[in-house]
């Protein structure tokens, strides 16, 4: 995998977990870190989040090596 293979999936997982607190507890670790839903700062947070899911869609689709096993 390469680097942006594991920040894409990184921020996946993060926007992930902010999903399920919201649906879970009502509440958006994002916003509430940068300042409500509307500031600049969530606003590109949410904004790589999407693009690391759609950068992510192409991991689906790369050709998986064989694990090396020692014997």
């Amino acid at each position: 995998m390469t680097t942006i293979d594991n920040i894409s999936l990184i921020l996946v997982i993060i926007g992930a977990l902010n999903w399920g607190s919201i649906g879970l507890f009502g509440f958006d670790f994002v916003a509430a870190i940068f300042g409500g839903q509307m500031s600049v700062m969530s606003r590109i947070i949410f904004t790589l989040v999407g693009i690391a899911g759609l950068w992510s869609i192409t991991l689906l689709f790369k050709e998986k090596l064989p694990a090396h096993t020692d014997r």
